[in-house]
This record gives structure tokens, C-alpha cells and sequence, in this order.
């Protein structure tokens, strides 16, 4: 009896010290920003195009990339956090996070920080390629810079997000040694330009609506909302303009006289992949409907998982772009 009595106790001694470390893991992960994972599908980007996604040894190859940038950008989102604690407290939402409201000390966050990149940097040297490591190494190196000074520069903070996403594509390549196309290079500036000052412009909604001196992100008080509306403008064209130049270039040639045969003559070879400009055309513009009309926009990744409109486009356009490059041939 008396040792049931003592096992009781223990267990009940030990049940806070259990649920510090399940809280310490859950804050860890939240700082991680697992949502943000999604930006690093890019990579994918080069082989799917070209029609060799579904190799084998160029999937596997194309997935440990994707691990590896998912590794890598959630240090990034560390040493991010932990220079932006002291402006985070005064944040409205970023208040909350973990680092901002101490729940991961700063000695801990920077050893995961350190850890995620050493280990992405020495996985990529061993088992992927020296050009892939040199990217994630850039890759590093660029959101380092970014958080300690270049998020502060006006424009020049969007055109280092625009970096980020650009290396994103490029280590693809790298990653199983194929080439990539320039117009998808520069869809790719467009589409990132257009989620960096669309996330600003939102971000001063926020801090105009909960009445927050913008002193949380200092470039916001030197991006009036004029100059913010025509770069948002401008991103949305450039990357509507180049996708459709892309499309048109990449479009894949039907070899089979099936499909030819019952097509008229003006439609004998085709551009198939410009049948995706629509798509692509709304999905931009629902994403201004968002910033200007709901007043969103301040994580994009959020946008995608809970705004149907937009997931059902970018659904549709992932099921058009493989039934034309990997069935009409």
C-alpha cells in the first residue's frame, strides 16, 4: 500500500515535468512555421516541367532537396525570430510567438538555429551535390543578412524575399542537373514580388486596425500605401506576363495522330499549356480580392490552406499542368 501511495506521488510529480517538454516540442515546431514548408515545393518545379518528375532517381533526388530546404529555411525562421524578439512583443499577433514571449529561450533557439543549418549544409555536401550546397549556403546566408538588415531597407527587402524563392527554383535544378527555363525563372520573381508587398500592404492594415506604431517593421512607415498599391500592380502583371510566355514555351508537342486527327487544322499543334493562363489569371486576382477586400494577406501560406478559392485554383492548376505535360503526349 504504502508503495502505491509513493508510485501516485511520483507520477503525479512527474506528469508537469511531461507536459513542459510536449509544450517546450509544440513551441519549437510552431517556430519552425511548418505552414511556411509549402513555399519550398518549388523545387519540384524544374523536373515537372520538363516532364521528368516522375523518374524515379529524379523524384528522389527532387525530395531530399525539398527536405533539405525545409530543414534550412526553419533556421532561417529561428535566427529571424530571435533578432525580432524585442519588436515582436509590441506586435499585435507576433507577440505570441514562442521566442517573443520567452516559452524557447534565446540559448536554446539559437542552437536549433545553428543545428538546422549545419545539418542541411552537411547533408547536401554528402548525399546531393556541391552546386545544391553552395545554393543552400546562399540560401543561409541571404535570410541572415535579411533579418539584420535588409528587412529594413525599403523595396530591397521584398527583392531579397524575391531572392529566396528564385534559389529555391535554381537549387532544383541543381539537384538532378537540368536546365530551366528563363521565363519560369522570372514567373517566379513575379509571383514572389506580389506575396512581399502584398504581405507589407497587409501588414499595415493589421497595425492601422489594432492602432500599433508600425516601429514592429521600420520599412513600413516608409512605404506609402500608394507606392505599395503600384508595385502590388506591377508584380501582378509581370508575373501574369511571363507565365503566359512560358506557357506558350514550354507547351508540350503531341506526337500521337489520335488527338490530331479530329482536331481542325487551325488547331493541329497547339499551345495546350496556355489553357492554364486563366487559371493562373484568377488565382491573382483572387489574391488582390484578399488584400484589399478581406484585408489579408499577411501569411500567404494561410491564405492557401484556408481560403477555398484559392486552394481549388492552385488544385486545378497543378491537375491541368500534369494531365498536359504528362498525358496529351
Amino acid at each position: 500500500m504504502r508503495l502505491f501511495f509513493k508510485t501516485k506521488l511520483a507520477n503525479k510529480a512527474q506528469k508537469p515535468y511531461y507536459q513542459s517538454v510536449i509544450n517546450l516540442l509544440y513551441q519549437i515546431i510552431r517556430t519552425a512555421r511548418p505552414r511556411q514548408w509549402l513555399k519550398n515545393l518549388s523545387v519540384f518545379a524544374p523536373p515537372i516541367f520538363l516532364g521528368n518528375f516522375f523518374v524515379h532517381s529524379v523524384f528522389i533526388a527532387e525530395f531530399k532537396a525539398f527536405i533539405v530546404f525545409c530543414i534550412v529555411s526553419s533556421g532561417a525562421y529561428f535566427i529571424n525570430d530571435i533578432i525580432d524578439a524585442p519588436k515582436d512583443r509590441i506586435h499585435p499577433i507576433k507577440k505570441n510567438r514562442p521566442i517573443a514571449s520567452e516559452k524557447i529561450s534565446l540559448g536554446l533557439a539559437w542552437l536549433i538555429a545553428f543545428t538546422c543549418i549545419a545539418t542541411a549544409v552537411i547533408y547536401s555536401a554528402l548525399f546531393i551535390g556541391s552546386f545544391f550546397t553552395l545554393t543552400i549556403i546562399a540560401y543561409a546566408v541571404i535570410q541572415l543578412f535579411y533579418s539584420m538588415y535588409f528587412r529594413n531597407v525599403i523595396i530591397l527587402d521584398a527583392l531579397v524575399v524575391a531572392t529566396g524563392f528564385i534559389l529555391r527554383v535554381f537549387a532544383g535544378g541543381f539537384a538532378v542537373n537540368s536546365s530551366i527555363s528563363s521565363w519560369l525563372i522570372l514567373t517566379t520573381i513575379g509571383l514572389s514580388l506580389l506575396l512581399a508587398f502584398g504581405k507589407r500592404r497587409s501588414e499595415k492594415t493589421i497595425l492601422a486596425e489594432h492602432l500599433v506604431d508600425a516601429e514592429t517593421r521600420k520599412t513600413l512607415r516608409h512605404y506609402p500605401d500608394t507606392l505599395l498599391d503600384s508595385m502590388i500592380s506591377m508584380s501582378a502583371s509581370f508575373c501574369i506576363v511571363a507565365y503566359s510566355l512560358f506557357a506558350f514555351q514550354v507547351s508540350p508537342q503531341i506526337t500521337g495522330n489520335t488527338l490530331i486527327s479530329i482536331l481542325p487544322s487551325i488547331l493541329k499543334s497547339p499551345k495546350w499549356m496556355m489553357l492554364t493562363i486563366p487559371i493562373v489569371i484568377y488565382g491573382v486576382a483572387r489574391y488582390l480580392y484578399i488584400i484589399y477586400e478581406k484585408k489579408g494577406g499577411e501569411s500567404p501560406e494561410r491564405i492557401l490552406l484556408s481560403d477555398r478559392p484559392i486552394l481549388a485554383t492552385v488544385l486545378l492548376w497543378i491537375v491541368s499542368i500534369m494531365l498536359i505535360i504528362y498525358g496529351l503526349p
